[in-house]
């Protein structure tokens, strides 16, 4: 389910670096007393009344400056503008309305998105200053009065936000419901490729060029295989790669996509073989939590022999030792090679992702786990699990009540996946492993 977005914009020096750190607790982005200090988005996962939103702060706006950096500060606040669900704009009550306020709220007014008009810097608790109210002119509804350094009118400016969020999307827990699927990996991986291949037809736009899909795209899928949502992503480079704000952003697009996806689906060029950036791509998807597989493309462009796939498969083994749940296959974006067999891995680590095991095979698994190998001791003291649970799935998430969580060292968790692991599958998903000790409630229980 995709949260809502809420970014927060104005001309620069108004606050909205001070207000972003206020309002989700803690100093991300970086404050100075000088125009233009934050250049990029900076976004945070936030709650306010049950809801779970993330909170994008942007540079300045200065629409009537031609300076190069504002200019480029302009664009990318623009773009989260484009990409908002809500809009906060800061305005400052000591600098009262200027002329470059009206032409940002009439931008933000064509924008036709709602705007929520926070005047900034009220600092004296009471009646707000008499400037306060020259800021209705702005044709914005109520301005909320804010002190973002004391925190004084947050509240009221959340709650504010919090009623121009769209409905909660329900979740279609049928088994008909299409499954998600994110396509994520470096610039030039071949994802828009694959996803031209599989819709029958140029839905994303293909350029040797790395970089050029800049959002994320869906497309819809109908095939001998079942329903899917395919979710084209922008590639993600290394930090020092990133110049480009439009570039910056499509980092979290891509994290988004891969937050609402069911499968993620992480393109490795067989080409220019495993990189550092692609370890870093796969585990965003493995600490999401999503059910994975590793697909080897442009697997036509690499000369073989009989062993060629096995050599290459155990190197990436090692490389991705992380996940070594995820299954790997061969494809060709270009030719269609073994795309029916990516269509069936997608189905089957989707269902391996939603399994659930009773508790009484676990405990059945856990016994004769424990027999084998014994508990560590620690000081005489031996753990003891007393039984185990799984209260979740995607991914499944297991909790072992234990008589002191101190000795279930890391090395006997991993014992005791490995045994989940053998007797149930679960290929293709991450295990979440919970240690509790007896007397603790189990999660969602009181």
């Amino acid at each position: 389910m995709s949260k809502p977005v809420v970014a927060v914009v104005g001309r620069p020096n108004v606050g909205k670096s001070t207000l972003f750190n206020k309002l989700i607790g803690q100093r991300l982005a970086i404050v100075q007393d000088t125009p233009g200090v934050t250049r990029d988005r900076i976004f945070s996962e936030c709650e306010w009344r049950g809801r779970t939103f993330l909170l994008a702060d942007t540079g300045g706006i200065e629409p009537r400056s031609d300076d190069m950096i504002l200019s480029k500060m302009r664009e990318q606040a623009q773009l989260a503008i484009e990409q908002a669900d809500v809009i906060i704009l800061v305005t400052d009550v000591q600098a009262g309305v200027t002329a470059n306020d009206a032409d940002v709220a009439t931008m933000l007014q064509k924008s036709g998105k709602p705007v929520v008009l926070c005047v900034n810097k009220c600092d004296n608790l009471g009646s707000p200053p008499a400037d306060f109210y020259e800021f209705y002119n702005l044709g914005l509804g109520d301005p909320i009065a804010v002190s973002s350094v004391h925190g004084h009118g947050t509240g009221d400016l959340l709650d504010a936000v919090w009623e121009h969020f769209p409905p909660e999307e329900e979740e279609d827990s049928s088994e008909n419901a299409p499954i998600r699927v994110a396509v994520i990996g470096k610039p030039n991986a071949g994802k828009s490729s694959l996803i031209n291949t599989i819709a029958g037809e140029e839905r994303s736009i293909v350029s040797e060029m790395a970089g050029t899909t800049r959002d994320a795209l869906d497309t819809p899928i109908h095939n001998k295989h079942g329903d899917y949502i395919f979710i084209d992503t922008a590639g993600l480079r290394r930090k020092s790669k990133v110049d480009d704000r439009v570039e910056k952003y499509s980092v979290l697009r891509a994290q988004m996509a891969i937050e609402r996806a069911d499968v993620c689906v992480i393109m490795i060029d067989a080409v220019e073989g495993f990189t550092e950036q692609d370890s870093k791509v796969a585990g965003l998807a493995h600490e999401a939590g999503q059910a994975c597989i590793i697909a080897v493309n442009k697997w036509d462009a690499v000369e073989k022999d009989t062993h060629t796939m096995d050599k290459e498969r155990k190197k990436l083994e090692n490389d991705f030792s992380f996940m070594s749940y995820a299954p790997f296959v061969f494809i060709s974006a270009k030719t269609g090679q073994r795309v029916d067999r990516l269509f069936e891995l997608i189905t089957y680590v989707h269902e391996q992702n939603n399994m659930r095991i009773s508790t009484g095979m676990l405990n059945d698994v856990l016994a004769e786990a424990t027999a084998r190998v014994q508990p560590p001791t620690d000081k005489g003291k031996r753990l003891r699990i007393y039984y185990m649970t799984q209260p979740s799935t995607c991914p499944p998430t297991f909790v072992c009540f234990v008589n002191k969580a101190e000795l279930f060292h890391y090395s006997y968790q991993r014992y005791l996946e490995n045994r989940i692991r053998e007797t149930f599958g679960l290929e293709g998903t991450p295990i979440r492993m919970i240690v509790r000790e007896k007397g603790e409630k189990e999660p969602g229980k009181r």
